[in-house]
């Protein structure tokens, strides 16, 4: 007997089993400036990336000289928050400091 389930066009297609991975991970990156301070810095990188004092001010010195450093590894939704984050808090604050993502 045929139902409705058996017939060849209900048959499920082989191969379309999608891979589920894991999601792409981004890195943040805070920008040297001549304006932000360094105690500004660190305060960001504690509060809003949770890192200690002491990772902090590593940190802030690789910002400081190389021009740019890396906060911390997320997925996409997660690293645009933590960058408007920051970004609304430097505002709030008066400096100009910048974050931005980059696909790791």
């Amino acid at each position: 007997m045929t139902t409705p389930y058996n017939r060849p066009e209900f048959e499920p297609e082989i191969g379309l089993e999608e891979e589920v991975g894991e999601p792409r991970k981004y890195k943040v990156l805070l920008h040297n400036d001549d304006y932000t301070t360094m105690d500004f810095v660190i305060r960001v990188l504690m509060e809003i990336f949770r890192k200690s004092e002491t990772e902090a001010t590593h940190i802030m010195l690789t910002i400081h000289e190389k021009g740019v450093g890396t906060c911390g590894i997320y997925p996409a939704e997660v690293a645009e928050t933590k960058i408007n984050e920051v970004h609304s808090r430097a505002r709030r604050e008066g400096f100009p400091l910048r974050a931005s993502m980059e696909e790791v």
